[in-house]
């Protein structure tokens, strides 16, 4: 997997197959959309790709009061790369981002600088400005640009929806077993250690509820402590480090 900051950053000639998205947590119900991105990918003889954002779009608009982030960035491409993602493109969301229309983005960004030949999108996918790029607007134009387009509809767990929303609240609870359940795979949590404790570069990451947890450590099965916002590792060398809960 190569991961992207900035559209710019890519190379020239690329025929590829895109889904947009958040994607916090890379959950089941993601990788229902990833599925078929892999699938309509290998279709098209094109490369699979992610398109992401830094930041959220909830913290560039102000609106990230009590707001916490199942992965960062890099635990995020980390997570994609294992599922089999070509690339990772990291958009930065600014005020002029935030400002394209569907059309402008889909055009200028992803057929012109991505080489876009497929689409995926969720069943309530929306993205431009004033979210008015859905399934339906974007059908018309996948037909006048020349891109496949499919829609994925909502996925549930046992009769649950998955959302990153129920993710975070599993978590917040220390039901960590059922938030893995519902991921699809171990949270993970990187970071550097030092002095037994995990510094964690973003301030939105979330840590799960106190207690005490079994984890893998690099690989290695370890019990971790989280207590006051504090992940400790303990007879681990100060290096970065993955925990997997």
């Amino acid at each position: 997997m190569t991961l992207h900051y900035g559209f710019d950053s890519l190379p020239k000639g690329l025929r590829t197959v895109v889904t947009v998205g958040s994607f916090d947590g890379v959950h089941s119900g993601h990788r229902q959309l990833l599925d078929h991105l892999l699938a309509m990918s290998g279709r098209l003889s094109a490369e699979s790709v992610v398109v992401t954002f830094e930041p959220h779009p909830r913290i560039a608009m102000g609106r990230a009061e009590g707001m916490r982030l199942l992965t960062s960035v890099e635990e995020r491409a980390l997570l994609l790369g294992r599922y089999g993602v070509d690339r990772v493109v990291v958009a930065h969301f600014d005020e002029r981002f935030r400002s394209q229309s569907y059309k402008e983005f889909v055009r200028g960004s992803l057929v012109e600088r991505l080489g876009m030949v497929g689409m995926v999108v969720g069943y309530n996918h929306r993205l431009g400005r004033e979210n008015e790029g859905n399934y339906d607007s974007l059908l018309p134009l996948s037909s006048e640009l020349g891109f496949a387009l499919q829609r994925v509809e909502q996925y549930t767990d046992s009769g649950d929806k998955v959302s990153s929303t129920v993710v975070r609240r599993l978590l917040e609870e220390g039901s960590v077993e059922r938030a893995r359940e519902i991921m699809g795979h171990a949270y993970i949590i990187a970071g550097r250690l030092q002095d037994g404790r995990l510094h964690i570069e973003d301030e939105y990451k979330l840590l799960p509820a106190d207690g005490e947890y079994d984890a893998m450590v690099d690989g290695v099965p370890r019990c971790v402590v989280i207590s006051g916002c504090e992940l400790i590792v303990e007879n681990v060398i100060d290096k970065d480090i993955i925990v997997e809960l």
